[in-house]
Formats: C-alpha cells, structure tokens, sequence
C-alpha cells in the first residue's frame, strides 16, 4: 500500500477512536445525574413515608395521653381520634340529661311542684259537696280596691310618722278585740264577717285584708280557688292564696306545701304564714285568718281566737 493510503486510513483511524472517547465521556456524564435524581426520589418517598408513619404513631399516643395534639390539624379541623370523640361525649351528656343546659337550669330552679294533700283541719271548716252553688268571687285585684280609699295615709306618709304608729296599731288593735264578738259555735267574728280595713299600714297589707273580706264568708270547699282565684269556694290554701294575690304578693294560688316554704323565714312585722303539707292560715296586723274553727259553713274566715301554732312553718312576705 503507498505511503498516502497508509497515512491516510491512520487518520481515519485516530478521528475514528477520538470520536469514540468523546461518546464514552458524554455518556458517562449523563449517567451520573441520572442515578442522582432517582436516589433523590428514593430518598423523598422514604421520608414522606417515614413522615406518615411519624404523624400514625403521634395520634395513637395522642388517644391515651390527655392534650395531646395533633400538629397537622388546621384551626377549623375537628378531631377524629378517640380524645376528640370522648369530648364531643362528655359534652352531650349533659343536655341529653337537662342538666347544664338552660332548660335544665330552668327547671332546677323551680324546683319539684308540691302536691297538695287533704287538709287535716277540713273537718273543722264546715265543708260542703260540689254541687253547692256560690256567687263566684272578684279577681283578687278587683276585691283589692276596696283598701283604696280617700284621704288614706300614702307609704311615704306612714314612714314619717313611724313615732305615731305603734300607738295607733296597738290602739286600733284594742278596739277590734272590743267589736270583734265570737259567733256561737266558733271563732268567726260577728256582723257580715268582714273587719274594718286597718289604717297607718302598708297599702299592700290594707289590700290584703280588703281580699280576706271579700271571701270570708265564702264556703269551704278541698282544692277550690286553685284551678284560678275566681271561685265559688276556697280550702285554706286557696284562701290564703286569694287574700295575699290581693296585696300584689302572688300571682297564682299555692297549696299550703308550696306556702310553707313562701316568703322569709319567720314571724312578719304585718303578716305572718303558718303552713304545712296540709293546711295553712295567716296572722294579719293581729287577726286571724283561718278556714278552721270558723261557727258556721257561711260563717267568716277571720277569727277572734289564736289557733294552736304547733307542727306549722312560720313564714312572712318579704318587708312586711
């Protein structure tokens, strides 16, 4: 072969292995950022994994560790592992109950009603059957306005003669016991049953004697006067019920349970409560109100004798 052919297929040849090296490199190159990128994916799944597993595991703690918290839930998330049902429980509780709910508040402070029981005293109030027919009563506030009077001293006015006023009470109390003539066969006062509407007392308790008055000679008929105050007929609670209603101190009859737990505890200055669970009467500036031991079945509720105080819870409206 002549010496330029030679030369020739040389050169190919080094251009041809050159070109070689440089495929080789370029390959080379290429193959390491690859493997890079995919380790790097590994790796990134790994962690997430890893990361998942983490966040298991805190809310598995978090079930029996009270406050635990789960550090991926956003401000309006709501929990779904057992701390956040156990809450949602406890909470239910009480107003499925009532209880710590306003109705449940509510309903505790009224309190369970009190039944109302046969008056042990009933024998001694001249009852009559049902069918007896009575004129029906006024509205305690109607039967009130008779304590409404012209030139009547005003609650301002009677506090400015506080120096005058237990001489004219113990005064005018003297004179009623001297008018106040028992009928025969009972305590009941004489004349139309009613008494004279004291003076330089309260308005509230002017009315409430003005209300005793207008029942007085009302007959005694067991849970009359409680279906409302206009009635035919009261027991004792009723009565006692209709004459304070008149005074603006009730708004809605009490049977004589209710009463013996009315108002404050002890005597009043004006008007004093004596109740159990089965009857009841009052004490008015001195006279006493009282279905029991009246003389007759029309005879007055306002008696001239003191009925036994025993085995009665003594109450007063409050301020009087």
């Amino acid at each position: 072969m002549p010496l330029s052919w030679r030369l020739l297929v040389g050169g190919l040849v080094v251009v041809a292995l050159a070109v070689v090296v440089a495929l080789l490199l370029s390959s080379s190159g290429n193959s390491a950022p690859a493997g890079t990128a995919k380790i790097s994916v590994t790796q990134a799944r790994s962690g997430v994994e890893r990361h998942h597993s983490a966040n298991h595991s805190a809310q598995r703690t978090g079930a029996t560790k009270p406050g635990a918290a789960n550090t991926n839930a956003g401000p309006g998330a709501t929990g779904t592992g057992h701390s956040g049902t156990s809450t949602h429980v406890k909470s239910a509780i009480p107003s499925a109950t009532g209880g710590g709910s306003p109705a449940g508040a509510s309903a505790s402070a009224k309190g369970v009603a009190v039944a109302e029981v046969r008056d042990p005293e009933e024998s001694k109030s001249f009852p009559l059957p049902a069918s007896v027919h009575h004129a029906r009563a006024s509205t305690p506030s109607v039967a009130a306005e008779a304590a409404i009077a012209p030139g009547a001293a005003s609650d301002s006015e009677i506090r400015k003669e506080l120096g005058e006023e237990e001489k004219a009470k113990a005064q005018e109390q003297a004179a009623q016991r001297r008018v106040l003539t028992p009928v025969a066969g009972g305590f009941s006062v004489g004349g139309n049953g009613t008494i004279p509407i004291p003076t330089n007392v309260p308005e509230a308790v002017q009315r409430v004697v003005a209300g005793g008055n207008a029942i007085a000679d009302f007959p005694y008929i067991w849970g009359g006067g409680h279906g409302s105050f206009v009635a035919n007929g009261y027991d004792c609670s009723g009565s006692v019920s209709y004459a304070l209603a008149a005074g603006g101190l009730l708004n809605a009859p009490l049977v004589s349970g209710d009463l013996a737990n009315w108002g404050e505890p002890g005597p009043g200055r004006w008007i004093t409560i004596y109740a159990n669970a089965g009857h009841t009467f009052m004490d008015v500036d001195g006279v006493w109100f009282d279905t029991a031991g009246r003389s007759g079945p029309y005879a007055s509720r306002w008696l001239v004798s003191q009925p036994s105080l025993e085995g009665y819870a003594v109450r007063h409206p409050p301020g009087l």
